[in-house]
């Protein structure tokens, strides 16, 4: 990580709603920023009282310096670029130089100082989510404290008074802010560092985007057709795998601050769901899932032995949010036929592609792309085209890696006689339902009814 040393020289810092002198904002601990989109393994504090740090996904833990016993950290309000895949970049609105921000980890009983300094074109604020905290530090611009400025600095100090998992998100304008990116996670960890310690502990958030093909610019007015469904502002197939090590206790932390739910589904393994935004759920109360749906303004906590080991498929069950650059507005082609079509466009048209009429399947399809878009579906592995995208990431259980070790370990090599194969012998005649259904080869006729994407 990089660090900012421009901070602040000549103007007004503001503490609360009250001035500080320029000798206090001297004493403005430094921003340091995320030089890249690829997950950041967090060192051990380096001070402080001990914890087990989080991984986040696609991101990283904001330092912090100690002053007088205060954990102090910086945040910086501000527009970044940020990659959602190979291919596709966004303008968005995050902090430290990233979207989202990245993740703030104290210990419960902490006394937490942060700065905010406001580089945005407009006024914001930081509420932090699922907090109890002193109201006129809970960050509702008009409510609790004058929106912050751009050019300004605001300072929120409070003690962090119980473990548990939030966010931290703006409080002015949300629908453009938090349409624009800006979020952020933060951990509040156990006293004892043996409660609730699991072996490797992720977190990510859960936000979505309306960017037109050839765009560069999320539309934060669009309220239902969003087609850019994102971990961290990263779709597959530039989201990073969760690695782990065979055996091993692993915990998900997810967070949606997006416009509607996510239903997250586990392969090869069921879990328990172990915590929420308003703290952890007593062992007795627990419940086993292999899929944990995720509301609006909710946060999941999930953990799972990785007794199983292999590449094994984590993502939203909403099968169009495991999709990018979708169009809402395409015409249903199963089952039509039009070959002669086909071939008249070519004549005008050459390199036209029937598209739709066989399904959706788009793998071995290879067509120019609008500018900074990226496929519908995509992304290679050992056996062939994955045709996944959005909100779409891989657990990696490996037997023998490092207790810190997170590097990609590749794809996984199956044992002997443990893949799915081509079956070359005489096939078995089908059972088929009664006869109410359509004969082998018949078409039906299909009614349009209304259309809209309200269900989103």
């Amino acid at each position: 990580m990089t660090s900012r040393r421009h901070f602040i020289t000549g103007a007004a810092t503001l503490v609360g709603a009250a001035a500080v002198t320029k000798a206090g904002a001297a004493g403005i601990p430094e921003a340091p920023a995320a030089p890249s989109a690829a997950t950041v393994p967090p060192p051990p504090p380096p001070n402080g009282r001990p914890y087990n740090p989080v991984v986040t996904l696609n991101g990283w833990s904001l330092p912090w310096r100690m002053k007088d016993g205060v954990k102090e950290f910086h945040l910086v309000a501000e527009p970044v670029v940020r990659e959602i895949a190979p291919g596709m970049k966004a303008n968005l609105w995050g902090y430290n130089g990233q979207s989202p921000g990245p993740t703030i980890e104290v210990v419960e009983g902490d006394r937490v100082r942060i700065f905010v300094t406001n580089k945005l074109p407009e006024v914001t604020s930081i509420h932090w989510h699922g907090q109890f905290l002193p109201n006129g530090m809970d960050g509702v611009a008009g409510l609790n404290q004058p929106a912050i400025a751009p050019g300004k600095t605001y300072v929120y100090e409070f003690v962090a008074r119980y473990a548990g998992t939030f966010m931290y998100h703006p409080h002015a304008d949300e629908m453009a802010q938090i349409g624009m990116g800006m979020m952020g996670f933060w951990v509040t960890h156990p006293k004892d560092p043996r409660q609730h310690a699991v072996d490797r502990d992720f977190v990510f958030l859960l936000n979505a985007y309306d960017i037109d093909p050839g765009a560069y610019t999320p539309n934060v007015n669009e309220m239902l057709d969003f087609n850019i469904w994102t971990i961290n502002s990263r779709v597959f197939p530039g989201t990073d795998p969760m690695v782990v090590r065979k055996d091993d206790r692993v915990r998900i932390r997810m967070g949606n601050l997006s416009m509607t739910n996510h239903p997250f589904h586990i392969h090869g393994h069921r879990f328990e769901v172990t915590g929420t935004d308003g703290g952890w759920i007593p062992p007795a109360a627990r419940w086993p899932e292999v899929t944990v749906d995720i509301g609006v303004g909710q946060m999941r906590a999930i953990e799972f032995v990785a007794d199983a080991p292999g590449d094994w498929a984590f993502h939203c069950h909403k099968s169009h949010h495991t999709m990018n650059a979708m169009g809402h507005d395409v015409p249903n082609l199963i089952g039509v036929d039009h070959r002669g079509v086909a071939k008249q466009i070519n004549d005008l048209v050459p390199g036209y592609m029937v598209m739709g009429d066989k399904g959706g399947s788009m793998g071995t399809m290879k067509m120019p792309l609008p500018e900074n878009t990226l496929p519908m579906m995509d992304g290679n592995g050992p056996f062939g085209p994955i045709e996944m995208g959005g909100m779409f990431t891989m657990i990696k259980v490996r037997e023998g890696l490092a207790r810190g070790d997170y590097r990609d370990p590749g794809w996984y090599k199956h044992p002997a006689g443990t893949v799915a194969r081509e079956w070359t012998g005489a096939a078995p005649e089908p059972v088929r339902a009664p006869a109410t259904a359509a004969a082998p080869g018949e078409t039906v006729g299909t009614v349009k009814r209304g259309g809209g994407h309200g269900g989103h």
